[in-house]
């Protein structure tokens, strides 16, 4: 799992694949690099910092938060995961957490980020269509097969997620969840949880972490 080289969000889905014409070999040199090390970056600019709530009951209760600031997202942090704050800037993403599998393979990350305004009606369409991508970056090879597909909000805000089961020829496998949530008529944001983990529990825990978010 790794974050795209300097890709911008298009208008209409809050991150990209790689961009058209990058050399197939690139995308596999960057996915072999997340793979073993996990190393994700911030976009400047974000103000980010830890906080500790404990108001709720849900998995992730009482764990330290990244609050995005520059994508009006707060989401938990779970035991064991860190924050990860890099050299190089991305801007398809604002904030990032990861943790490393067992001999630092494989392992797990959740990624937030900000894009345009999408109408409530077009998030099913938009957020299927964003998940799809990222999956054929982490995977340029593999196929996805949609796990689940529904409509959920985020502080009462409209929202949607979708999960997909990725796997390739290799015998590499994952999954990928990604959450839009809308903020206003001209702005949304999302959550992006990326496993390449064959434990289960690996994809709860990323799944806690998204359901965990809050818009500030």
């Amino acid at each position: 799992m790794t974050t795209p080289p300097s890709v911008s969000p298009p208008p209409l889905q809050p991150m990209a694949p790689v961009q058209p014409g990058q050399p197939r070999t690139r995308r596999a040199r960057i996915v072999g690099v997340i793979v073993g090390a996990l190393v994700l970056v911030l976009v400047a600019g974000a103000a980010v910092w830890w906080l500790t709530r404990d108001e709720d009951s849900s998995p992730l209760a009482g764990r330290p938060r990244v609050t995005d600031a520059s994508a009006g997202l707060s989401y938990a942090v779970p035991e064991g995961w860190k924050r990860n704050d890099g050299k190089d800037l991305i801007q398809a993403f604002t904030s990032s957490i990861t943790t490393k599998g067992p001999e630092g393979q494989g392992g797990a990350a959740v990624l937030a980020g900000r894009g345009r305004g999408i109408d409530e009606s077009a998030l099913k369409q938009r957020t299927e269509t964003a998940a799809r991508s990222n999956a054929e970056f982490f995977y340029p090879d593999g196929k996805s097969v949609v796990e689940e597909s529904r409509a959920t909000a985020v502080s009462g805000r409209p929202a949607y997620t979708v999960a997909l089961s990725v796997h390739d020829d290799t015998g590499r496998a994952g999954r990928l969840r990604l959450t839009i949530v809308t903020r206003s008529g001209d702005r949304s944001a999302f959550l992006l949880g990326v496993t390449e983990s064959p434990e289960p529990t690996d994809s709860q825990v990323v799944d806690a972490v998204l359901a965990s978010a809050a818009v500030k």
